[in-house]
C-alpha cells in the first residue's frame, strides 16, 4: 500500500454517508494502470468515502495485496472469504459479533471436505479457510449430486467464473456481510454504492443500493442482476467503471488547478454545526472569500485541503457554509496533540518567534509532525491536477514542498508565511533546521509580509541548489466591512476625564502580555494622577485546549494583573478589565471605538491585521485614537516614523511611549490616527490573495506587493 495513502486513510475514518463497496479480482483490480492510479486519486481526494472490500478472498491473501499493490485503495472493512468473513481494517482483526449470524451452522471446514471426498471433479484450493471450503471446478462438474449433497450438511454454495466453487455456511454471502455492517453503521442505502464482476457478487446488487456491473464482468452475474435506475450496467472496465459511477452519482468532482493547503478548515465543529470566524478578517477569512468570488464569477477553480480532528460531525461530511469547496482530511486527536500542540507549539514557534531557549524537541512529537505532512502531501497531491499550482501556509506545512515535490515534480508549490521569519542564526538552532532547510529549497516561491522576513529566508538557504522566488504581499483587512461596522455601532462612553487603552490579542508569549502589565504597573506608581482614571482592556483569549507552551504566560498574567488591581483598584475602578475569551466581532468594534490607546508590544509579530482593525474603525467614525506600536510588528515597517513606535523589550521605553500617547491632545491623536490610516495602502483580500497565486507560478497579478 502507498504509504502516504495509507497515512491519509487509515486509522480512525468516521462512517460516512458515502460508502464504496467493491469487490477485489476484476473490479478494484481490474482495468489499466492509469484508470486505477485515478481511483486512487479520486478516493484519496473524498476520504468521506468509506472503502469496503467484498472479495472471495481470504484476509491472508488480501494482506498480502495491500503490501504489494500500491494502486490498491486502503479499506476501513474488508468483506472477506465470500462474506462468511468481517474484518476491521484498522487492524485486520476479526469481528465476531458480526461474523457469528454469517458463520451459524457452519459444520467446519474438515467436514466439508470429508463429505465431498466422493466427487472427484473438485480440486481443493490450497489457499487459507475461514468459514468456508473453496475448490476448483469445471462447469460439467457442478452436478445436481454436488450440490445436493452440499445442501444435506446445512450448507449454502457459491459458483463464479466457470472454475471457483465455494460451499459456505447458510446465512453466508457478500450481501448479507454488507447487511451486518449497514446495520451496525446505520448507512443509508442511498449513499452505498457496490462493484462487482462476478458471481459471487450477486447479493450486493440485491441490497437494493446504486450498483456498477463492471464491463468484464462475467456474463451470468449482468443477465441475472436485477433491473432498474440504480444498477448501472458499463462498458467500462474495473477501476474505470467505478470512477465513471462515482463521478455520475456526483460523490467524486475532478482535480483542481490550483490547492490551497492550510492545516485547519475554515470553520470549527461544534455542538453539531460548523462554527465560523466571527471577523470578516484574517487569513481564513480571506481565503473564504477568494474561495467564494471565484465560484461565483467564472474565475479560478481551487479547493482548500485542510485537516480535521476528533469525531467529527456524523453523518461525514456535513456540507460547509456557502458550499465552500473543502478537501477535509480527518486526523485522530491524539495525533493532532503531537502535531500541532507539540512539535508546532513548543518545537517551531519559539525559533519563529526568536526565542531560541523555549525551544522543545521531542522525537515522538516530530514523528507526528512528519505523519501530518506526508498525510497532507498526499492529500494535496489526489486533488492537484497536472500542472497545478499549490499554495501552502505557515510553518505547519514546512515538510509538505520536499515530500509533494519528490512525488510530483509537475506541481508549482508556493509557501506564504503568515508569521515573522527569523534570522538564519536563530532558525539553525533547530534540531531538524536541517530537513526544514531541505524541503523550503523545493519550493517554487515563497511569501511574506515584509521585506525583512524575506531577506532572512533567503539567507538561510544562500547557497542551496536552487533558492525559491521571494515575494512579498502585505495582507489587509475588509476595510468596506469594517467601516460599516464601525458606523453602525454605538460606542460606550468613557467618563469625561477616563483613558481607555486596549489591547486585542491572544494569548501568546510573543505578543508581550506580563512586559504591559509590569509598564502600567510602573506608570501608576510614577503618575497618581492616572489612577481612578486610567483602565486597560485586556481582550486575550487562550489557546485551544491542550498546547501547554503558553500556560507560564497565563499564569504570570494572571498573577500580575491581580497584583495591579489589588494594589491599585477600588469598588469602582480596577487598573486592568482581562477578558479571557474571544469576543464577537460587533463586541471588538465597541471597544475599538471605545479605546483612546491601542496597545501593541510585540515581540515578534507578522502583520497584526488588529491595528488595521482600529485605525479603520476610528477612521470611519471620525474619533481620535492614538496607535503604539511596538518596532517588531510587520506592520510597523508600513508606518515608518508616522507612527507612535515602542520598544517591549526595554520596560523603559514602554512606560515613556504609553504616557506620550495618554498625554496627547485629542487634537494630535486625531491628525495621528488620520496620518496612519492613509499609509494603509495593502490590497483588499481578496486582490491579496488573487495575487499571490499568480506570483506562485510566476505570473504579473493585481498590485498587491509593496516595495518596502
Amino acid at each position: 500500500m502507498n504509504h502516504l495513502e495509507s497515512r491519509a486513510r487509515g486509522g480512525h475514518v468516521p462512517a460516512g454517508r458515502k460508502v464504496l463497496v467493491a469487490d477485489l479480482d476484476g473490479t478494484l483490480l481490474g482495468g489499466d494502470q492509469e484508470s486505477r492510479l485515478q481511483l486512487l486519486r479520486a478516493l484519496g481526494r473524498h476520504p468521506e468515502i468509506t472503502v469496503v472490500f467484498a472479495t472471495g478472498r481470504g484476509l491472508h491473501s488480501v494482506r498480502a495485496l495491500l503490501r504489494q499493490d500500491p494502486l490498491l485503495p486502503a479499506p476501513r472493512w474488508i468483506v472477506a472469504d465470500v462474506g462468511a468473513s468481517v474484518i476491521d481494517a484498522t487492524d485486520m482483526s476479526h469481528s465476531t459479533a458480526l461474523e457469528r449470524p454469517l458463520r451459524r451452522g457452519w459444520p467446519g471446514h474438515a467436514t466439508v471436505r470429508e463429505a465431498l471426498r466422493g466427487f472427484p471433479q473438485l480440486a481443493h484450493q490450497d489457499v487459507v479457510q475461514e468459514g468456508r471450503s473453496s475448490f476448483l471446478l469445471a462447469p460439467e462438474g457442478l452436478t445436481g449430486a454436488l450440490t445436493a449433497a452440499v445442501e444435506k450438511l446445512g450448507c449454502s454454495w457459491s459458483y463464479s467464473e466457470g472454475r471457483y466453487f465455494d460451499v459456505l455456511p447458510p446465512q453466508a454471502g457478500k450481501g448479507p456481510a454488507v447487511r451486518q455492517l449497514i446495520d451496525k453503521h446505520r448507512w443509508p442505502l442511498s449513499g452505498l454504492l457496490v462493484a462487482g464482476d462476478s458471481l459471487n457478487d450477486l447479493s450486493l446488487f440485491h441490497l437494493r443500493t446504486h450498483g456498477v456491473i463492471v464491463g468484464n464482468a462475467e456474463a451470468a452475474l449482468t443477465e441475472r442482476a436485477p433491473e432498474g435506475p440504480l444498477i448501472h450496467r458499463s462498458h467500462l472496465h474495473g477501476a474505470a467503471a467505478i470512477l465513471r459511477t462515482l463521478r455520475h452519482l456526483g460523490w467524486v468532482g475532478p482535480p483542481s488547478p490550483v490547492v490551497i493547503g492550510y492545516h485547519r478548515a475554515p470553520a470549527r465543529w461544534r455542538e453539531g454545526r460548523w462554527e465560523q470566524p466571527s471577523s470578516p478578517n484574517g487569513i481564513m477569512p480571506t481565503l473564504t472569500s477568494i474561495l467564494g468570488s471565484t465560484s461565483r464569477d467564472g474565475g479560478l477553480r481551487a479547493v482548500w485541503a485542510a485537516a480535521v480532528t476528533g469525531e467529527g460531525p456524523d453523518p461525514w461530511p456535513v456540507p460547509f457554509p456557502d458550499r465552500l469547496p473543502m478537501a477535509l482530511l480527518p486526523l485522530p486527536a491524539s495525533r493532532w496533540a503531537g502535531y500541532f500542540h507539540r512539535a508546532c507549539k513548543e518545537t517551531l514557534w519559539p525559533a519563529l518567534m526568536s526565542h531560541p531557549h523555549l525551544i522543545r524537541h521531542d522525537p515522538s512529537h516530530w514523528a507526528d509532525y512528519e505523519h501530518v505532512n506526508a498525510a497532507f502531501a498526499d492529500h494535496i497531491s489526489a486533488h492537484a491536477a497536472q500542472d497545478a499550482t499549490v499554495w501552502l501556509h505557515d510553518y505547519n506545512l514546512w515538510l509538505v514542498p520536499g515530500l509533494l515535490k519528490r512525488a510530483r515534480p509537475d506541481l508549482t508549490i508556493g509557501l506564504f508565511h503568515h508569521t515573522p521569519f527569523p534570522p538564519p542564526e536563530v532558525f539553525r538552532t533547530l534540531p531538524v533546521a536541517g530537513q526544514l532547510c531541505a524541503s523550503l529549497a523545493r519550493l517554487d516561491w515563497a511569501g511574506f509580509h515584509t521585506a525583512a522576513f524575506a531577506d532572512h529566508f533567503q539567507q538561510l538557504l544562500k547557497g542551496s541548489t536552487a533558492v525559491p522566488r521571494t515575494g512579498v504581499h502585505p495582507l489587509g483587512i475588509d476595510r468596506t466591512a469594517v467601516t460599516a461596522l464601525a458606523r453602525s455601532r454605538s460606542p460606550h462612553v468613557t467618563a469625561e476625564d477616563g483613558l481607555s487603552v486596549l489591547s486585542v490579542e491572544r494569548l501568546d508569549y510573543a505578543k508581550a502580555p506580563v512586559h504591559k502589565i509590569r509598564a502600567l504597573t510602573t506608570l501608576l506608581d510614577r503618575r497618581p494622577e492616572l489612577r481612578g482614571r486610567l483602565t486597560l482592556r485586556l481582550v486575550c483569549p487562550p489557546p485551544e485546549p491542550g498546547i501547554r507552551a503558553y500556560e507560564t504566560t497565563r499564569i504570570e498574567l494572571e498573577q500580575a494583573i491581580a497584583t495591579l488591581n489589588v494594589r491599585w483598584g477600588t469598588g469602582e475602578w480596577q487598573p486592568v478589565e482581562y477578558t479571557p475569551r474571544s469576543l464577537p466581532f460587533e463586541e471588538v468594534m465597541d471597544h475599538y471605538l471605545a479605546a483612546h490607546v491601542f496597545w501593541v508590544t510585540s515581540l515578534a509579530d507578522g502583520m497584526n491585521l488588529t491595528v488595521q482593525e482600529y485605525l479603520t474603525a476610528h477612521a470611519a467614525s471620525g474619533r481620535a485614537g492614538v496607535l503604539v506600536l511596538s518596532r517588531h510588528a510587520g506592520i510597523a515597517q508600513q508606518f515608518g516614523n508616522a507612527a507612535l513606535l515602542t520598544d517591549p523589550h526595554d520596560p523603559e521605553d514602554l512606560v515613556e511611549v504609553l504616557h506620550t500617547a495618554l498625554t496627547m491632545a485629542p487634537s494630535h491623536r486625531m491628525a495621528n490616527s488620520a496620518r496612519l490610516t492613509h499609509l494603509l495602502d495593502t490590497a483588499p483580500p481578496v486582490d491579496w490573495a488573487r495575487a499571490v497565486i499568480a506570483a506562485i507560478g510566476g505570473k504579473p497579478g493585481p498590485p498587491s506587493a509593496m516595495p518596502w
